[in-house]
C-alpha cells in the first residue's frame, strides 16, 4: 500500500486556497448530514443560527462548522448535543427571507472533529481538528470503488425521477473516499447511518459502510419493481385506480402492517356521533356506514359511499357566525366601501333594525338592479364584512344546466353537489352572505332550467327543506341572506322576478363619480402601482391628482354609467408617472389641467357634438335606455324626389318602425296647422336615419323625437341644439308615458343638454333623479305634440291661412 500526500485544498472563485484556523463559528443542523465535496440547502431560523449567518460578511473566510444534532427536538443545542464529526463548509449563498430566517447554501469541503466549545453566545464557537484523509490507491480500493459504481448505477436505472447526468457524474469521480461521500449524501438513510459514514475517515472502511447502505436500498427499489410486475400482470391498465390500491396492499403485506380500514370507518363513525348532525341525516349517514363495512375497499361503490359520507359531514348543520347588530358601526362600513347606494344601504339596515327587535327572522333575498361597474357585486361583499358574515359568490353567467343548482344524482360518475351546497361547505357557516352574480344571464336547455331550480332556493317559504339531488337531505337555507345581481329585469322569468326584492342602482352623476374617485379610485390605483411610498426631491407628495383633473377624465375620457373606465383611465395616468419614477424623475407632480392629463391619455375621446349635429333641419336629439344605463341619440330625416315612400335606416326594431309611420301620419293629417303643404309627399320620398347602425334599436320612446324631426324637415325651422326629448306618440297627438326615465335624464347631463321634454305623466318620476342633476337642467311636461314643438324649434311654425271662399257671379 502507498501514501501519497494529503489532496490540495479546495479553491474559491479566484483560485486561491480555501484556509481556515483551528476556532470556527458551528452551524448545528436538524435531520440532515452535509459531506465534504456535496454543495446542500439549508434553512436557517432558529436565534443563533441567525445572528452567526448575520455575521458571516465578517469574517476573514466564510468558512463554518457544520455539525449534525443527535437530537432534531433540542432548540438551543451545546457540544453533547452534537455529533463528533462534522463539515467544515463555505458559504455560497445566504437569501433573507421576509421572516427574518435565511436560506444558505454550503459547500462542503473537509472533516473536522469537534474539540472544545470556545463561545456560546450570540453563537456557537469552538475549537475543531481537521481530519485531512491520505489518498490510498491500491487493488482493494480500485475493487470496492467499482463494486460501488455498479451497485449506484443499478440504483439510478430503478429511480426514473433521477436525472440522466447522475450516472455520468458517478464515472467522472475517481477518488475512492470522494466518491463514497457523493453516493453517502445521496442516500436515503437516518441521520444516525450517514453520521457514522461521516465519522469513518478510511476511505476503504467508509465504501463498505456505502456498500451495506445502498444494496439495503437496491433490494428494497428491485422488490417494488417486483410487486409493480405482479400487480400489472394481475389487473389491465384500465383500472389505474385499483392498480395503486393493489399496489399499497402489497407493500404493507412486504412490510408487515397490513391491519385494514377497519380503524378508518371507526374514525368516520365518531365524527358522525360527534357532529350533532339533524335527525334525517344522521339516519342516512349511520345507513352508508353500515355499507361501507359490508364492501370491498378497491370497489367503485366503496369511493362513491366514502365521498357522500364526508360531503354530510362537512356541509355546516348548526355552525353560525354571530351578526354586527350595531347599527351604526354597520352604516359606518357601508359608508367606507360605496359613496352614495342609500337605497340599498337602507334597506341593509332595515333588515338589521327587525333582526334585532325578532332574532329569528329569515335572511332577505335582494336583486341588485343596474349598469355594470356601479358596484353591485363589490356591494355585496361589503354587505357581508359590515353583517359580520362570511361571504361566497357564485357566477351564473352562461349556465344553463339545472344540476349547477341542485347538483348530481349520486348514480352518475363523479357526481358532485350543486353550487349552492359547495358554497355552504366553503364558508362553514349556516348564515353566510351568498352572491348570485349575473342571474339575468342565465341560460336553458335540454338538459334542464336553471332558473326554474333557483325558485326553491330563492323562496323563504320553501328553501329551509331544499334538496339538493346529491344529498337528498332536506338542507336548511332560511338563514343565508341571498343577494343577486342583474343588468337587465326583462331576461329574469317572472317567477322567479318575483320572489326577490329588486332594488334597483342607477348610473352615477358627474359629481358622485367625483366623490368616488377623490374618496376609493385615486387611493386605490395610487397604493397598487406603489407610488404611496415613494416622496418627490422636494419631500412632498409624488403625485396628486386634483379635482379639476379628474373632472376632465369624466367629461372627455368616459361615457359610461359606472366607473370602470373611469378607474381604467386613473389607472393609466398613475402608471404613465410610475414609468418616469422607475427611470428616476422623482419631480412632484400635480395633475390638474388638459393639458396634463393629455400627456398621459392622448388627445380627448368623447366630445359633445350635440350643437353641431342639429344645425340642419330634420336632425333632433332623442332620449333612450340600455342595459348600460341610458344614451342620447340622433334621428335625422330627409326629403328626395320620388313617390311618397317612407324609408328607415339603422337597424330598427318593428316598434321604432311602427311610431315612425305614426309620426308621419299625424304630420300628414296635420300638415296645415304646422304650415306644410298638403301634397308635401305626392313627388317626394322621405328617409328618417338612426346613426350607429350597426347597433339594434327598438322601442316606442322615439316616436316625438321623430315626429319633431319630420316638421323641422318640412318646415325648414332647426331643432334647438341644446333639447333632447322622449315619449311616445299616439295618432290623436298625445304624448304617451315612457319608462327609464332616470336613466335617460342622467344620459342627457352627461351629453351637456340643458333642456329635456318629457311625457306630463312621467313627471313624478322625476323624484328618483338626484338634486344636482335637476338642478342643472330644465324639464318641459308636454301632454301634446304642439307643446313639444313649441319647446323644441327655434320657431314656432306659421299654419298656412285658408284660401278666401268665392263668391258666384250674378252675370
Amino acid at each position: 500500500m502507498s501514501e501519497k500526500k494529503a489532496p490540495t485544498p479546495p479553491r474559491d472563485k479566484d483560485d486561491e486556497p480555501i484556509t481556515f484556523g483551528d476556532e470556527l463559528p458551528v452551524l448545528p443542523i436538524r435531520n440532515a448530514v452535509l459531506f465534504p465535496g456535496n454543495v446542500a440547502p439549508f434553512d436557517v431560523g432558529r436565534e443563533k443560527s441567525v445572528a452567526l449567518v448575520e455575521d458571516v460578511d465578517n469574517f476573514s473566510s466564510p468558512v463554518i462548522a457544520i455539525f449534525a444534532q443527535k437530537d432534531p427536538s433540542t432548540d438551543d443545542p451545546g457540544a453533547d448535543d452534537l455529533h463528533a464529526v462534522g463539515c467544515a463548509a463555505r458559504v455560497l449563498k445566504a437569501l433573507k427571507h421576509s421572516s427574518g430566517n435565511y436560506s444558505l447554501i454550503l459547500q462542503g469541503i473537509v472533516r473536522i472533529r469537534l474539540d472544545e466549545v470556545t463561545q456560546t453566545g450570540p453563537y456557537l464557537k469552538a475549537k475543531v481538528q481537521r481530519l485531512d484523509e491520505p489518498v490510498t490507491e491500491d487493488d482493494e480500493a480500485e475493487a470496492l470503488s467499482m463494486s460501488l459504481r455498479d451497485i449506484a448505477k443499478q440504483v439510478i436505472q430503478l429511480m426514473p425521477e433521477l436525472p440522466r447526468e447522475a450516472g455520468s457524474l458517478i464515472d467522472s469521480i475517481q477518488a475512492p473516499g470522494a466518491l463514497a461521500d457523493l453516493v453517502a449524501a445521496n442516500l436515503d438513510a437516518p441521520v444516525e447511518e450517514k453520521a457514522q459514514l461521516l465519522e469513518t475517515v478510511d476511505a476503504k472502511e467508509r465504501i463498505r459502510k456505502v456498500l451495506k447502505l445502498l444494496t439495503r436500498q437496491l433490494e428494497i427499489l428491485k422488490m417494488r419493481e417486483r410487486i409493480n410486475s405482479q400487480i400489472k400482470e394481475e389487473m389491465g391498465k384500465n383500472q389505474r385506480e385499483y392498480v395503486l390500491r393493489q399496489q399499497l396492499k402489497a407493500i404493507k403485506e412486504e412490510l408487515g402492517e397490513d391491519d385494514g380500514d377497519q380503524g378508518d370507518l371507526d374514525g368516520l363513525e365518531d365524527r358522525i356521533s360527534k357532529a350533532n348532525l339533524p335527525t334525517e341525516a344522521e339516519q342516512v349517514a349511520k345507513k352508508q356506514i353500515k355499507r361501507l363495512r359490508n364492501m370491498q375497499v378497491g370497489s367503485a361503490e366503496y369511493t362513491v359511499v366514502r365521498t357522500y359520507l364526508d360531503w354530510i359531514l362537512d356541509v355546516p348543520w348548526h355552525l353560525q357566525t354571530a351578526d354586527n347588530l350595531e347599527i351604526a358601526a354597520v352604516r359606518k362600513v357601508l359608508d367606507e366601501d360605496h359613496y352614495g347606494l342609500e337605497k340599498v344601504k337602507k334597506r341593509i339596515l332595515e333588515y338589521l333594525a327587525v333582526r334585532k327587535l325578532k332574532k329569528d327572522k329569515k335572511g332577505p333575498i335582494l336583486c341588485l338592479l343596474g349598469p355594470p361597474g356601479v358596484g353591485k357585486t363589490s356591494l355585496g361583499r361589503s354587505i357581508a364584512r359590515a353583517l359580520g358574515r362570511k361571504f361566497h359568490r357564485m357566477s351564473l353567467g352562461g349556465v344553463h344546466d339545472e344540476a349547477a343548482i341542485r347538483g348530481h344524482r349520486r348514480t352518475y360518475v363523479g357526481a358532485l353537489p350543486g353550487q349552492i351546497i359547495q358554497g355552504m361547505k366553503k364558508v362553514g357557516t349556516i348564515n353566510p352572505v351568498i352572491m348570485m352574480d349575473e342571474v339575468d344571464k342565465l341560460g336553458h336547455d335540454f338538459r334542464g332550467d336553471p332558473a326554474a331550480a333557483l325558485l326553491e332556493v330563492l323562496d323563504p317559504e320553501q328553501n329551509n327543506t331544499f334538496a339538493d339531488h346529491y344529498l337528498e337531505i332536506p338542507y336548511d337555507l332560511s338563514n343565508v341572506m341571498f343577494i343577486a345581481t342583474a343588468n337587465v329585469a326583462d331576461p329574469i322569468p317572472a317567477p322567479l322576478r318575483d320572489r326577490m326584492e329588486i332594488l334597483e342602482i342607477p348610473g352615477y352623476t358627474r359629481r358622485e363619480k367625483l366623490a368616488i374617485a377623490r374618496q376609493h379610485l385615486l387611493p386605490k390605483q395610487i397604493e397598487e402601482h406603489g407610488i404611496t411610498n415613494q416622496t418627490a426631491t422636494d419631500g412632498t407628495a409624488l403625485l396628486e391628482i386634483r379635482d379639476p383633473a379628474v373632472e376632465i377624465i369624466i367629461d372627455g375620457y368616459t361615457r359610461e354609467a359606472g366607473v370602470r373606465t373611469l378607474e381604467r383611465q386613473v389607472a393609466s395616468v398613475i402608471r404613465g408617472v410610475a414609468v418616469k419614477v422607475a427611470e428616476g424623475d422623482l419631480t412632484a407632480r400635480r395633475i390638474e389641467t388638459e393639458d396634463h392629463v393629455r400627456e398621459f391619455l392622448g388627445p380627448t375621446r368623447y366630445t359633445s357634438d350635440v350643437a353641431e349635429r342639429t344645425s340642419e333641419t330634420g336632425v333632433c336629439t332623442g332620449l333612450a335606455w340600455t342595459s348600460v344605463g341610458g344614451e342620447i341619440l340622433f334621428i335625422e330625416a330627409t326629403r328626395m324626389y320620388g313617390s311618397g315612400k317612407l324609408q328607415l335606416t339603422g337597424q330598427l326594431g318593428d316598434v321604432m318602425k311602427e311610431s315612425a309611420h305614426a309620426a308621419l301620419s299625424y304630420v300628414r293629417a296635420n300638415c296645415e296647422k304646422f304650415g306644410i303643404s298638403k301634397d308635401f309627399l305626392e313627388k317626394s320620398d322621405i328617409h328618417i336615419h338612426i346613426p350607429a347602425g350597426a347597433m339594434p334599436k327598438d322601442g316606442p320612446s322615439a316616436g316625438v323625437t321623430m315626429f319633431t324631426a319630420l316638421v323641422s324637415l318640412l318646415t325648414g325651422i332647426r331643432v334647438r341644439h341644446d333639447v333632447a326629448m322622449t315619449g311616445e306618440i299616439s295618432l290623436r297627438g298625445r304624448v304617451l308615458p315612457i319608462g327609464g326615465l332616470k336613466e335617460k335624464v342622467l344620459a342627457a347631463h352627461r351629453a351637456g343638454i340643458k333642456r329635456i321634454v318629457l311625457p306630463e305623466r312621467n313627471v313624478p318620476d322625476l323624484e328618483e333623479v338626484p338634486a344636482e342633476v335637476k338642478g342643472d337642467l330644465e324639464f318641459i311636461p308636454a301632454s301634446k305634440m304642439e307643446q313639444v314643438l313649441e319647446a323644441a324649434l327655434e320657431e314656432k311654425p306659421v299654419p298656412k291661412a285658408e284660401p278666401a271662399a268665392t263668391t258666384p257671379s250674378t252675370n
